[in-house]
């Protein structure tokens, strides 16, 4: 029904399609992929008597119930900006509001459950503290070890109990490994949200292109959500010389042309003739493939506890998805201490250091204590 949209209205969807659905099983993927605003607003504006009423209903009450929280986290992301301008603290929007003006151009057809703001590293302590003294109350789920936190972890997450509003502090775009730009690098190739008179920063038109494959990618493009975001993000003008640099420059060239692949198939768009020999590449037409297990299976990586199957696809896909360069210093990185290191021989911190020699014995303990890593 999304893919529609290259015709003139729903209407010329053939009636096949409507008599074979399975309405519930629309609603619950509807759901599932975080469509539901998106997809009342084609409805609205091409009504179908073959679509049923409850159906219709059911759109336009979570439509409804999305535009409010989109306008409650509006209120809340200026809020939060305007403190953190006053401490000096640059920050960059990455989701949630300022993407769905400037990609849906209406604050209401995205759906977003939280606040995603990227900060420099430095200023972490100090963004932290502001919340708390706003009334957010962290979630301590990060465990560590000689400061692996700043590179294994790439955000921290705070929830307001009052506001019922989670906010997510990035340092980085992912954990690593991962093709991290300069954060100097993204502020001075920042744009400005037209979601207020207050100025909202946001990523760059190809830094955004950027974040949101390589995002995608990593959560198995299991939303539809995310490739219409790409879908959308296509429509606009772009820098394609500047893009396709940054693309090889971070290693995600290949992720790139996965997306452009995955939408071109979803929705059938053509792919733009600009970016056809990013799509045009085997790996990308290989990992879009891979993605299509997630979609079959309507995977929910966010559901503890995910299914082993599910799960060792999934680290294999990840590992699929990695540069070389990347696969280099992922296995590399197993060599750096873990926190569970510090949980099977407790050591005072100053001698930390010598969980560098002791993890491979260290490792092998719990192996062979059946502790599952």
């Amino acid at each position: 029904m999304i893919g529609a949209e290259n015709q003139s209205d729903s209407t010329e969807i053939p009636d096949a399609l409507f008599d074979e659905t399975d309405w519930n099983t629309f609603v619950d993927l509807a759901k599932h992929h975080r469509v539901d605003p998106y997809l009342y607003h084609r409805i609205k504006n091409s009504p179908d008597p073959r679509i049923p009423a409850s159906v219709v209903k059911y759109l336009q009450s979570e439509y409804r119930r999305n535009t409010f929280l989109m306008l409650q986290l509006s209120g809340e992301m200026q809020v939060i900006d305007h403190h953190l301008s006053e401490r000096g603290i640059r920050a960059l929007f990455l989701k949630g509001p300022v993407l769905a003006v400037d990609l849906y151009n209406d604050l209401s057809l995205r759906t977003s459950c939280d606040l995603d703001l990227l900060i420099p590293l430095q200023n972490l302590p100090q963004a932290e503290e502001l919340l708390t003294s706003l009334g957010y109350v962290k979630d301590e789920y990060i465990h560590t070890v000689l400061n692996d936190w700043k590179w294994r972890h790439h955000h921290t997450a705070f929830y307001h109990p009052v506001k019922n509003v989670k906010v997510e502090l990035h340092w980085r775009f992912h954990p690593s490994p991962s093709g991290e730009p300069d954060f100097e690098d993204l502020w001075n190739r920042r744009r400005i949200s037209t979601i207020s008179s207050q100025p909202i920063h946001y990523l760059g038109r190809e830094d955004l292109f950027q974040f949101l494959v390589s995002h995608g990618a990593r959560h198995g493009w299991s939303r539809l959500r995310w490739l219409l975001d790409i879908r959308l993000w296509l429509q606009q003008p772009r820098d394609t010389d500047r893009l396709v640099a940054l693309l090889r420059k971070h290693g995600y060239y290949h992720v790139g042309g996965q997306a452009l692949v995955l939408v071109s198939n979803v929705f059938g768009d053509p792919v733009p003739g600009d970016l056809a020999p990013m799509a045009d590449l085997q790996r990308a037409k290989r990992l879009a493939q891979d993605a299509v297990f997630y979609m079959e299976r309507v995977v929910n990586l966010h559901t503890n506890p995910v299914p082993e199957d599910v799960d060792r696809f999934h680290k294999r896909h990840l590992y699929a998805l990695m540069a070389f360069r990347h696969k280099l210093t992922f296995v590399i990185s197993f060599l750096f201490p873990y926190p569970e290191d510090a949980e099977t021989l407790p050591l005072p911190k100053a001698l930390h250091a010598l969980y560098f020699p002791l993890r491979p014995f260290l490792w092998a303990w719990r192996k062979m204590a059946g502790v599952r890593q």
